[in-house]
């Protein structure tokens, strides 16, 4: 049954080949949830919780990372925290809606552990690692478990505010090291109209903005705003009407490279599987607009956007090969050294990335750092779709074993200018073909 979900995946690969809903949802290689985007350094970090591929209802154990710099083509970096990252936690599941943010040159992971309140995490770099400041919760109001979904931003005179709740909303004023806060918690007395859950809260223009998982259920994304962080708060409408395709949701909202973007969260990529509903979600992304008052245009759901790529992807440098604009039916891992790797290679699986420029001479030579126990594989190499013009074939010869890696190469022929790029693998042994680390082309 799996080689057939893969073979249909190939099939609708060449049908995004020609669509322009290649990019939502924009992770298929695990299933991802409740999207929390910042974005540093002329770069989106893209944290998510992960529900298990074996879930049913809500089974989450830790907290991932995805880069981009052209919003279509993202690069897995992996697990950057879990339960584990807080001794004081006991439970082995509930790791859900977390927000990272940047103030002074450190990153705070704020971390909702479902019925033990609300953590905070501590790094050096975006990429961590993590480190639990506090050795307890930062928030934690026992007599119940509404202590969900934390979203902070800092105003422009400084002041941090973390909102987080479902179904009352809850916010306090955290200090300068934001680790700490002073004052009570303060329930908003006027929750937003239809609010759920899954506040994200910023400021754009003078005007405050929370969005919010919004009219339960299907739960859309609404959003209110207001001039005083807090409060009250003026609810305006939808950024995405409820639909059955999402039933739950949570908003990440951003400006990056002079667009603005929502992401939020489906069940899309589980339904290329089955039709039965199980906690297995995926995050999508779409441009959003404001009009002229500040207020949000209503976007349409995510398969009937068009994200469009920022720029090209240059090959002529290393290009982890976990860096894809579509690769279902693929699998990451992280390995031994701590670097990441796709796996889980199969006949006819392919993984594209989109927007690649090869300049106007072209390239000459793919290189491929591999592991293949048996090779007797080969990594296709098309340009614009999996049935596109075929520009090279690199036949992937036996390295000792899955965890020992070669670079090894074949010559390219015809890739010139901007294209999208697909690999195709082939192999007569069927499955587990190859690990794949990183790829790179050499110029003519």
């Amino acid at each position: 049954m799996k080689h057939v979900l893969k073979t249909m995946a190939v099939l609708l690969t060449g049908i995004y080949a020609v669509s322009t809903y290649a990019q939502n949802p924009i992770v298929q290689t695990k299933y991802t949830a409740d999207p929390a985007p910042m974005v540093y350094n002329d770069t989106v970090y893209l944290y998510t919780t992960h529900d298990e591929d074996d879930a049913d209802g809500f089974k989450m154990l830790d907290w991932l990372l995805y880069t981009s710099t052209d919003m279509v083509n993202w690069t897995d970096h992996g697990v950057v925290a879990s339960l584990k990252s807080f001794d004081w936690v006991k439970r082995d599941n509930g790791a859900w809606a977390e927000q990272v943010i940047e103030r002074n040159g450190k990153f705070y992971m704020y971390c909702p552990i479902h019925g033990n309140g609300i953590g905070v995490l501590v790094a050096d770099s975006p990429y961590g690692p993590f480190k639990d400041p506090l050795n307890a919760p930062l928030v934690w109001q026992k007599e119940h478990w509404y202590d969900i979904d934390p979203t902070v931003f800092v105003d422009d005179d400084g002041q941090a505010y973390m909102y987080w709740g479902n179904p009352n909303s809850y916010y306090v004023k955290l200090n300068e090291d934001m680790i700490s806060y002073s004052g009570g918690i303060v329930q908003l007395e006027n929750t937003p109209e239809h609010y759920q859950e899954g506040p994200w809260c910023y400021k754009r223009n003078g005007k405050y903005y929370m969005a919010f998982a919004s009219t339960c259920c299907p739960e859309g994304i609404g959003y209110a705003m207001s001039d005083s962080p807090e409060g009250p708060w003026s609810t305006k409408g939808y950024i995405m009407s409820p639909t059955d395709k999402s039933r739950g949701n949570h908003p990440g909202i951003i400006d990056y490279k002079g667009k603005s973007y929502i992401f939020g969260l489906n069940y899309d990529l589980l339904r290329l599987e089955t039709p039965d509903h199980h906690e297995r979600r995926s995050v999508s992304a779409a441009e959003m607009h404001y009009n002229p008052d500040g207020t949000i245009r209503e976007v349409p759901y995510w398969t009937n956007t068009v994200l469009e790529q920022i720029g090209t992807l240059d090959p002529y440098r290393r290009v982890e090969a976990e860096t894809m604009a579509w690769g279902y039916g693929l699998k990451t891992d992280r390995s031994k050294d701590g670097g990441i790797y796709v796996t889980r290679i199969d006949d006819n699986d392919s993984l594209r990335v989109h927007g690649v420029d090869f300049g106007k001479k072209g390239a000459g030579q793919f290189v491929a750092s591999v592991a293949s126990k048996d090779g007797d594989c080969v990594i296709e190499v098309y340009l614009d779709n999996a049935d596109g013009p075929l520009v090279g074939s690199l036949n992937v010869t036996a390295t000792g074993g899955m965890d020992r890696y070669a670079r090894q190469t074949c010559s390219i022929k015809g890739a010139k200018g901007v294209h999208d790029l697909v690999f195709r693998f082939k192999g007569s042994a069927r499955k587990d073909l190859l690990n794949w680390d990183y790829w790179e082309f050499e110029r003519k």
